[in-house]
């Protein structure tokens, strides 16, 4: 068999459906004139010859020149993220909080999306968007942000430029509120979406060397560092101390902050609200200044989370007075504050001098370069190299097909017993639809959304393709704790297949909230169980969550045929799920996180050690070090098409040792007993000459078309015994193909020993172990043994 078939007449449908429920919706742009002039500096009335104002010279003189012309108060009232303007100076007001997690929002301060322009293109949550595992993917979303951004901005709908997204904290524990917000668990991958999200977002290419003087958007990436705990048990962001070693520090919670930096070329970073081993990261010299400018080269300004100064006095106690705290977060490195904290107390700190008006001067040029580099200073932007993406560049159907495309490519395919899906439209003559989350467009966008282009619910779409479409929504909401199961019982024994859509909400997770248990809320099981009973045939359990839930009753259960974990799918979400369900896309989507049962719940959310410890039953975290069962495991998704995956000998060729000279002189002892060698101390050219290809041949055995990600580990012996602290196994590439039903294709990957056979060592140094390392894909492997 071949790919997907579609009857003209369905399609036909279909388009007529989506026609009337857009021609419901408010138009995105109702009208295509300007809100009103956009902000801008150095316009055709300003003064000749101002240095600031002069585009020929270097950003860097044209800042210095500009802060040397502010007084002292002018130059405090920048500090905060609403910033006034300077009048005689003809600077406009700025502000620094706009945020587009998912698409352009007008959460924060800086977007209105309340004149012409009514809408932005809303894509699925981030954690679904993962689930691809396909960075050209991500990069087009970032593209498509990046452009929607600028044209509020050229619309005179925005007063900033600078979006404080995306959040790529590692997804360290399932019941974290905004893992949702998150690429998952892994830190390269993780890594890699910043990297390429943020290039879209800012107008870079995906690769390769970028023009730093210029900024279509600026992207800002956050929480630096180790943020994962919202609201655990009373314990909250605000005054939460992570304890955290050096060594999960370097190889998990920092690297996505550093690929970000040195792979995206970010333009932004956001100091997180915790403390890390005692110390404010916004006040952390180490982290800020040390290791994110000098260490990685970051180029850009450094935001504090929302009042995150103030609470490092108010809440934390850590600075003895509001002047300490405005000098600890100034001398660390931090540039603006989100809040007006340092705009009420930067004035007294400099009048009892704890801090001096260098320190003022240093965050300045920061700032007023960033705005720089948006093109902020040099006249009408409309007029300029941005200038002609307006308010017809929002919303466009090639905006709202990549949506589509990111809500299919991300659902996962959890379970399928005896092919339950997909469903055959011509055999389907009635379905029942279950669940609160099946009519209600908004909880399909997760949280940090904007208002999406379109709104349609997965019952409308669903209506579309069977004309017999019956609903019972069985619960209030996704808490379950108002019911109506014997409505629900009713529809599904009088249809001949059911849909339930189950899951989470933003009560359940969300930004403040954690969750406390890995079920699913409230009365959900004894509805899907009692629905599952009362159907003619096994139904079908759509989850829409951000988190992982243990639905190991729904695993178990033979009258559940097929599990979909769909995310939060966005604005497009409806349509995709139902053209997975039927058939017309073949789900190919896999867990960017670990499912974990309920038992995890019994470690502390507080823990912030990655590696397991046997020797008090503290289990470990992600699949790179947990040692305990799973419901499914990260990497995990199934399909309706048959893939395989073998190493091709003749294209991979491990380099010869023997070849690089010195490694025996290298090598070094741990502490227990093992030989090893410094990844630092081996050198860049050294590293180089390591890095060699390996060809991976993928089958598509059918029966259809699909996209399919290709995912490959590193593994070791006996990894998690021998005292080292090295992962049970780590991703070390991913590629997404699409293949027709039979088509084979080749894929090379760059294996890099240095940086994927490498692991930090108790002291954060990268090393690489002597001897074997197993490198996967599917059910193949190779050994590499690694030894001077």
């Amino acid at each position: 068999m071949g790919s997907r078939a579609r009857s003209s007449l369905h399609v036909a449908a279909l388009a007529l459906l989506l026609l009337q429920l857009l021609a419901l919706a408010p138009p995105p742009h109702a009208a295509v004139a300007a809100a009103s002039e956009p902000p801008y500096t150095c316009g055709a009335g300003a003064p000749p010859n101002i240095p600031f104002c002069d585009r020929s010279l270097p950003i860097e003189r044209r800042v210095a020149d500009l802060v040397a012309r502010m007084t002292v108060e002018e130059k405090i009232s920048q500090l905060g993220d609403e910033s006034p303007a300077v009048p005689r100076l003809g600077v406009p007001a700025y502000k620094w909080w706009s945020e587009a997690l998912h698409g352009v929002s007008d959460h924060g301060r800086g977007v209105h999306l309340s004149g012409p322009l009514r809408a932005a293109t809303s894509f699925p949550q981030v954690i679904l968007t993962a689930a691809s595992f396909n960075p050209h993917l991500w990069y087009r979303i970032g593209q498509v942000i990046g452009v929607e951004a600028r044209a509020v901005y050229n619309n005179g709908q925005a007063e900033g430029l600078t979006f404080w997204a995306p959040n790529i904290n590692v997804f360290r524990d399932p019941r974290w509120g905004r893992g949702q917000e998150t690429p998952g668990e892994d830190p390269t991958m993780t890594g890699k979406y910043a990297a390429v999200f943020v290039r879209g977002v800012q107008g870079y290419a995906i690769a390769g060397p970028v023009n730093s003087t210029d900024l279509e958007a600026s992207a800002c990436c956050k929480h630096f560092t180790a943020y994962d705990l919202e609201n655990w048990k009373g314990v909250t962001r605000y005054v939460f101390d992570a304890q955290v070693t050096v060594q999960d520090l370097e190889d998990t919670y920092n690297p996505p902050f550093k690929s970000c930096v040195e792979d995206g070329h970010a333009s932004g970073i956001m100091c997180s609200y915790n403390r890390v081993n005692g110390v404010p990261t916004c006040a952390d010299y180490n982290l800020l200044s040390k290791t994110a400018r000098q260490n990685w080269g970051f180029y850009g300004y450094i935001t504090s989370d929302c009042d995150a100064v103030s609470i490092i006095h108010d809440a934390q106690g850590y600075a003895k007075t509001a002047e300490d705290a405005v000098a600890d977060v100034l001398k660390a490195g931090m540039d603006v504050n989100c809040g007006s904290y340092v705009q009420q107390h930067g004035a007294s700190a400099l009048q009892q001098g704890k801090i001096t008006e260098q320190d003022i001067d240093r965050a300045l040029h920061n700032l007023f370069a960033v705005r720089m580099r948006l093109g902020l200073f040099n006249g009408d932007p409309r007029r300029n190299r941005y200038g002609d993406i307006g308010p017809d560049q929002v919303c466009t159907q090639e905006h709202q097909n990549l949506a589509l495309e990111a809500a299919q490519d991300g659902i996962v395919l959890l379970k399928n017993d005896a092919g339950a899906l997909p469903l055959s439209k011509s055999k389907v003559t009635s379905l029942g639809v279950i669940g609160f989350n099946a009519n209600n467009a908004e909880r399909l966008l997760g949280n940090y959304f904007g208002p999406p282009c379109v709104t349609v619910t997965p019952l409308q779409v669903l209506q579309g393709y069977v004309k017999d479409t019956r609903f019972a929504a069985g619960c209030n909401a996704a808490a379950c704790n108002v019911t109506a199961i014997p409505e629900a019982v009713q529809v599904a024994s009088s249809v001949d297949s059911v849909v339930l859509f189950m899951g989470l909400d933003q009560d359940q997770e969300r930004e403040e909230i954690d969750r406390l248990d890995l079920t699913l809320p409230g009365q959900q099981q004894s509805l899907i169980e009692s629905v599952a009973n009362a159907a003619n045939k096994p139904v079908i359990l759509v989850l829409l969550c951000g988190g992982p839930v243990d639905v190991s009753f729904a695993k178990t259960n033979p009258k559940i045929g097929a599990i979909l974990w769909a995310g939060y799918p966005g604005e497009a979400g409806g349509m995709a799920i139902a053209q997975v369900l039927f058939g017309e896309h073949n789900p190919g989507g896999r867990l960017p996180v670990t499912w974990y049962p309920q038992d995890f719940t019994k470690v502390p959310m507080t823990d912030m050690r990655m590696r397991a410890d046997p020797a008090t039953g503290y289990p470990g975290r992600t699949y790179r070090f947990y040692r305990g069962p799973t419901v499914f495991d990260f990497g995990y998704g199934l399909s309706y098409s048959k893939y395989s995956h073998r190493f091709v000998a003749s294209g991979t060729k491990p380099p010869s040792m023997s070849d690089i000279a010195g490694l025996k002189a290298l090598e070094t002892t741990s502490a227990a007993g093992a030989a090893m060698y410094d990844v630092e101390a081996m050198g860049s050219e050294a590293c180089e000459r390591l890095k060699f290809p390996a060809v991976v041949r993928v089958q598509n055995h059918g029966p259809m078309d699909g996209k399919h990600p290709v995912l490959v580990f590193l593994r070791w012996p006996n990894a998690t015994d021998d005292g080292s602290g090295r992962p049970a196994r780590q991703l070390i590439g991913f590629r997404t193909l699409h293949l027709r039903a039979m088509q084979t294709a080749h894929v090379e990957f760059e294996v890099s020993p240095c940086k994927h056979f490498s692991r930090a060592s108790e002291d954060g140094r990268k090393v690489i172990d002597q001897g074997s390392h197993i490198v996967m894909v599917g059910e193949d492997e190779f050994e590499m043994s690694f030894m001077a």
